[in-house]
């Protein structure tokens, strides 16, 4: 059934979310992919991409895999994908050049927002596989959850801009990119190349961004085919570990960061926990909803099966 104009545009929308959180350090693309119902479709259509890609440079020039190539791309959910991607990108430089300065001059709204966001969207991960968890599944949740907890609390490094530096940190901060609870930007900020690279793009550094870019490339098409791998084969276990992962980062976004304030405005606290409030409603009414759409659509489904006489 082809789709409609309006789908396009909702999957646009849902990639421009994604987008735009890669723009803000402590946001994770990975967790707003979760929230808006892309993740699947992102990390499903990456690996097959990365596979006919892979499977064209090395198979076809001996003349064979060109139609296992293409099964790959056909396997890839293009009427989501590519809106999702264009809509990545629009959004990510309207973020950098709108959002991000305004979540700078108003930091602890806006990370009581995003707190909020993600507290709620931990459900979505511990439910996911639609098992019961055992008692191991919590130990292995609190083991990465520490993890992530320690490394958002890294003090900032001053690494130089060197070629083989910036490669190696954009392989390993695209990866936050399809990973739940860590920010690409964040890892980037704690690497001291945020703001290189901030810069790079605003002038234009075409040698910085081009090895940054291939660098990114090379960490995804590797990361994306392993943690494709991993849902396909260790769905629950996987989900667990992203459970903890998420949770662990909510040390990022915690709205009251490393300042210390003699006075408080009496309005100070009740609007940031307002906001956090608000962040956590959003999510869960999003939940709510999809949830309550899987069932209508599961009923319909049902009732229009016909009856054997």
């Amino acid at each position: 059934m082809p789709k409609s104009v309006g789908s396009y545009i909702f999957n646009a929308v849902r990639g421009g979310a994604v987008g735009a959180s890669e723009a803000l350090p402590g946001i994770s693309g990975g967790t707003v992919a979760l929230i808006v119902g892309l993740y699947d479709k992102l990390i499903g259509g990456a690996g097959h991409m990365v596979s006919g890609i892979k499977r064209y440079v090395t198979d076809v020039p001996r003349g064979r895999g060109r139609e296992r190539a293409r099964e790959q791309f056909r396997q890839v959910d293009w009427s989501v994908l590519i809106p999702a991607l264009v809509g990545m990108v629009v959004f990510l430089g309207l973020a950098a050049i709108l959002l991000a300065p305004l979540v700078e001059s108003y930091s602890q709204y806006a990370y009581a927002l995003f707190f909020g966001l993600v507290l709620a969207c931990l459900w979505i991960p511990y439910t996911g596989a639609g098992r019961k968890w055992r008692a191991w599944h919590y130990l292995v949740a609190l083991v990465f959850a520490a993890g992530a907890f320690l490394l958002t609390g890294l003090p900032g490094a001053n690494l130089p801009t060197h070629p083989v530096v910036v490669f190696l940190a954009a392989s390993v901060a695209i990866c936050a990119l399809v990973l739940p609870g860590l920010s690409g930007s964040f890892i980037l900020l704690t690497l001291g190349l945020y703001e290189p690279t901030i810069s790079a793009v605003g002038d234009m550094d075409v040698a910085y961004l081009a090895v940054f870019a291939l660098g990114a490339l090379t960490g995804l098409s590797v990361f994306v085919k392993i943690l494709q791998y991993l849902l396909e084969n260790f769905h629950h276990l996987t989900l667990v570990v992203l459970t903890g992962l998420m949770a662990g980062s909510l040390r990022a976004l915690w709205p009251w960061q490393t300042e210390e304030r003699v006075i408080l405005t009496p309005t100070e606290v009740p609007v940031t926990v307002v906001f956090m409030v608000v962040g956590f409603a959003v999510v869960t009414a999003a939940i709510v909803w999809e949830r309550r759409k899987r069932g209508q659509d599961v009923e319909t489904e049902h009732h229009q099966v016909p009856t054997r006489v």
